[in-house]
């Protein structure tokens, strides 16, 4: 049985959902953050020295990183389903956004969470920020287009990874910039199964309502 470490209103959301559109058995051990910090309890470093959610842990083995789980899920536990074919050029594109989703698009989120809290001091940071949002949101709603998802048309882990980024985006007003990437965000949330994780860990605060 695979146990997800959840953090409440936090990326490990998607986690949930993509193991709900498999269909795959699976554990949450639930963990809130502190009410004054926002920041995770001390009780997820006794499951990784990080101290981070999501882990995920099958059997032994205890996994980190959204993209390594997503990966690692589907590979294992997937069947084939959510994966373009190994060596298939749509394969290489689900690889590159699995890898944007955290380690370019995320980024200048956190920055804005972290440098408004500096108040004037990170002042002159924003304008930085804000465009480096702008220019990913502007990247994800481009590759979208027409379609209603990333790769081929088609829900996979590709878009498991970017719902995070689209439900931030949308919670900041820029799907009146950006109307593909609100329409995606709310179809993200419409599928049976993000509904179902969804009820799993109420309330959630990046639901569209």
């Amino acid at each position: 049985m695979l146990i997800v470490h959840h953090l409440n209103n936090s990326r490990s959301q998607r986690i949930l959902w993509l193991l709900e559109e498999l269909g795959t058995p699976y554990q949450i051990k639930a963990y809130s953050r502190d009410a004054e910090t926002s920041l995770a309890p001390p009780e997820l470093k006794a499951i990784h020295p990080l101290g981070k959610s999501p882990v995920l842990q099958d059997g032994d083995r205890v996994i980190i990183e959204s993209g390594a789980i997503t990966d690692y899920i589907l590979r294992h536990h997937g069947q084939g389903k959510l994966m373009p074919v190994p060596g298939t050029p749509a394969h290489e594109d689900y690889l590159q956004w699995l890898h944007f989703a955290e380690g370019s698009a995320m980024t200048p989120f956190l920055l804005a969470l972290y440098t408004a809290r500096l108040g004037d001091a990170g002042a002159p940071l924003q304008p930085r920020i804000k465009e480096q949002i702008g220019s990913f949101v502007s990247f994800l709603s481009a590759s979208l287009g027409d379609n209603d998802w990333l790769i081929d048309n088609s829900l996979s882990g590709a878009d498991i990874m970017m719902s995070f980024i689209a439900e931030i985006a949308a919670m900041q007003g820029l799907g009146a910039h950006f109307p593909n990437v609100l329409a995606y965000a709310k179809r993200i949330q419409a599928r049976p199964a993000w509904i179902a994780a969804a009820t799993k860990t109420e309330p959630y605060n990046f639901h569209l309502k």
